[in-house]
């Protein structure tokens, strides 16, 4: 008696014969929809048609389909077609050769089965089970390159529980099927039960049925990127309880499982029959598991550190790679990436400047990984004021210059070099006082301004320390008064003389005295009026003011006050800098490319969160908290509560690294090559012999004889 043939989807195309394994869902665009309709009934549709229609890939164009060539090769289970493809061939013409692609496809099955990684039986019956997300593998890679894996034997139970045996095909790896109709699902279900042969023909072979039979793929959307599927923690032995039965005897068999890093790998081999089958826990890519490479790349990405996420799978008892292939995979794929998209963005930006003809007003500012004249790095950063946006970063090694103190000299340098390469035309820039910096901006003649904060702050300490002395107490009244004076001077002046006769006023105002005898600003611009408490104001010759008027009117404070910046500072550099320490805290120790690396993901998320806006509650009104700095000494502020950041640079980073670095990193490491890394502290000395410093150790307490 013949074989009935095992009832599955079929193609809805009218006339349509010989259909495809591979079954495409009409798509949901009405547009599209209806095209695909009209070709399924040959132009005349019905009025209501099925929701459920199916199209093989015999009736499309090859230009069609968007991985045709993998599917030729062997590659590829399933064909995909491209977005808004339209069925327009009847008949073969779409998959000649089509016996010829699936002889292809079982010959590479068997290469990758009897290869040298993968372990199966040398039967000639044999079952392949791999990971539903496995991805293509090329002849050359299988042959040459075997993965580390650390092998260990599980003893399991004997309990008669086997795995599902729809896993287990002889024509590649498994495939998890889209939800179709309730019958078409009933009907798979008889399929693989083996309900719907014929038990009375002599021929049937029950393992037949279940390793040889064409499955059907209904594709209703492209498939997810490996490094956004979804991730799950599963544990061993409920991971195990699948494969310890086997699927054809139904029998104790004893699984193996090999892993490295995150990777795990199952191998099922029966004692008692000829069944194999091998199960992966994650794609490999190339030679790398995905699930290292993601790892790898969302600690570098988000700031995190290495150790401190050993330290947590540790106490979880979770599988983690070793700190070498952490740093080997970070230089190779994710260093690339980060250098490339940095670059990328910061030319977008230059040519925005350069295309608006604007000049632009500029922040610089110096930041050492350590305090005093001990730093290693130092990071020079440059922001445009208008927009608050990091243009430029700089990386100094100490050693690159005389020291430490240097170091800012030598970053502002090749910031402004970079800049003026650039065409990008500068108005004015606002840094610290540093007396080198001035005198190189005045040579460079650059408009020059100082942040109003780091003046205050020097001479708010400065008036503290007179206030604490007997005589000059009543000072204590007048220093939030002089600070305040400062910011008002810097923000209402319009030239530099206006700003030193505003300054010097202050003198007379504490004097109770309110007309002043220079004409750039005659009197003061408050109403007149009378203090209740006349005890604090301060009289000419008295200790206090002598002082207080040798502080203010300092020489070198004077010329300061001439170039404070009326309008912009720098307190959104100092936001920056604050923002550094998620990605380079001080107290780890990076080398030269992994600091300037963490210094370009910093400036990345501070570029796309400058701007957030102000949070409001559900019924629409702004946000605020109550704030209580340790520098105001008990006195609350008001800070606004501003929206959750955003970090959308992390998936660009992901997409870029997994789909082009990771296919062909060569071009994005050349770039990284171009960079200059200086040699390390130690290089300029002779590394000694080991064991003679050892025998030439000697502990304070325990010196020896004398």
């Amino acid at each position: 008696m013949a074989k009935v043939r095992a009832k599955h989807a079929n193609c809805s195309v009218v006339g349509c014969t010989d259909e495809h394994r591979t079954l495409f869902r009409v798509p949901a665009s009405e547009k599209t929809r209806e095209q695909w309709v009209r070709f399924i009934f040959s132009g005349n549709p019905p009025e209501t048609a099925s929701k459920n229609l199916l199209v093989c890939a015999n009736h499309f164009k090859p230009e069609c389909f968007r991985n045709l060539g993998q599917y030729k090769a062997g590659f590829a289970s399933k064909l995909f077609v491209n977005e808004g493809a339209i069925p327009t061939e009847r008949g073969k013409a779409a998959d000649e050769g089509n016996m010829a692609v699936s002889q292809m496809a079982v010959q590479m099955t068997c290469n990758r089965i009897s290869s040298n990684w993968m372990w199966a039986s040398t039967s000639v019956r044999f079952a392949d089970a791999a990971c539903q997300t496995d991805p293509p593998i090329t002849c050359s890679w299988m042959k040459t390159h075997t993965p580390p894996f650390r092998s260990t034997g599980v003893p399991v139970s004997c309990t008669d529980v086997g795995v599902d045996s729809s896993a287990v095909t002889a024509s590649g790896p498994s495939r998890k099927r889209p939800r179709m109709d309730l019958e078409e699902e009933e009907e798979e279900e008889k399929l693989f039960k083996g309900g719907s042969e014929d038990p009375h023909d002599v021929t049937h072979d029950p393992l037949h049925s279940l390793t040889s039979t064409q499955s059907t793929d209904v594709t209703t959307e492209p498939s997810i990127p490996i490094h956004k599927m979804s991730k799950y923690i599963v544990y061993e032995n409920c991971l195990l309880e699948l494969f310890e039965a086997c699927p054809r005897c139904r029998r104790a068999s004893r699984p193996k499982t090999r892993t490295m890093g995150t990777f795990l790998r199952v191998e099922q081999n029966c004692p008692h029959c000829d069944f194999s089958r091998t199960w992966n826990s994650q794609p490999i890519i190339g030679s790398v598991p995905a699930g290292n490479l993601q790892l790898t790349a969302a600690v570098y990405t988000s700031g995190a550190s290495f150790l401190t996420l050993e330290k947590i799978f540790q106490a979880m008892n979770l599988q983690l790679c070793k700190y070498t292939t952490f740093r080997r995979l970070a230089r190779r794929f994710i260093e690339p990436a980060i250098v490339y998209r940095w670059r990328t963005m910061q030319d977008a930006t230059l040519e925005q400047l350069i295309s608006h003809r604007q000049n632009v007003m500029l922040a610089g500012d110096m930041r050492t990984d350590s305090p005093g004249h001990s730093a290693r790095y130092g990071s020079y950063t440059v922001m445009d004021l208008r927009n608050k946006k990091i243009i430029d970063l700089q990386l100094v090694q100490s050693n690159e210059v005389a020291g430490s103190c240097h170091m800012e000299m030598e970053g502002l340098k090749r910031s402004l070099a970079l800049l003026e390469e650039r065409g990008v035309t500068l108005n004015s820039i606002v840094t610290d006082r540093r007396p080198q910096i001035q005198r190189f901006l005045k040579e460079t003649r650059i408009k020059h301004y100082h942040d109003v904060w780091r003046l205050e702050k020097r001479l708010s300490k400065k008036l503290v320390l007179i206030s604490k002395n007997k005589d000059c107490a009543i000072l204590k009244k007048w220093i939030h008064s002089i600070k305040h004076h400062m910011y008002w001077t810097a923000a209402s002046s319009a030239s530099g003389p206006e700003r030193v006769a505003k300054w010097t006023s202050i003198l007379n105002h504490i004097r109770d005295v309110h007309v002043h005898e220079d004409p750039a600003f005659p009197r003061c611009l408050h109403a007149p009026r009378t203090s209740r408490d006349k005890s604090k104001w301060l009289k000419a010759g008295t200790e206090a003011f002598i002082k207080v008027e040798k502080a203010l009117t300092n020489k070198r404070i004077l010329k300061d006050v001439e170039k404070m910046s009326p309008h912009h500072q720098t307190s959104s550099l100092e936001a920056f800098h604050s923002s550094i320490l998620r990605f380079a805290p001080k107290n780890a120790v990076f080398p030269f490319l992994g600091t300037l690396c963490r210094l370009y993901l910093a400036a990345m998320h501070f570029n796309e969160n400058a701007g957030r806006p102000q949070a409001t509650s559900s019924t629409g009104e702004l946000l605020y908290r109550l704030n209580l700095p340790k520098s105001k000494k008990g006195e609350f502020s008001m800070k606004p509560v501003k929206v959750d950041p955003t970090y959308d640079y992390v998936d660009e980073l992901m997409d870029l690294i997994f789909g082009k670095v990771f296919e062909d990193p060569g071009p994005y490491e050349a770039e990284l090559q171009k960079i200059p890394i200086p040699d390390d502290l130690s290089a300029q000395f002779e590394k000694p012999d080991k064991m003679e410093v050892i025998a030439s150790y000697v502990s304070r307490f325990n010196q020896g004889l004398v």
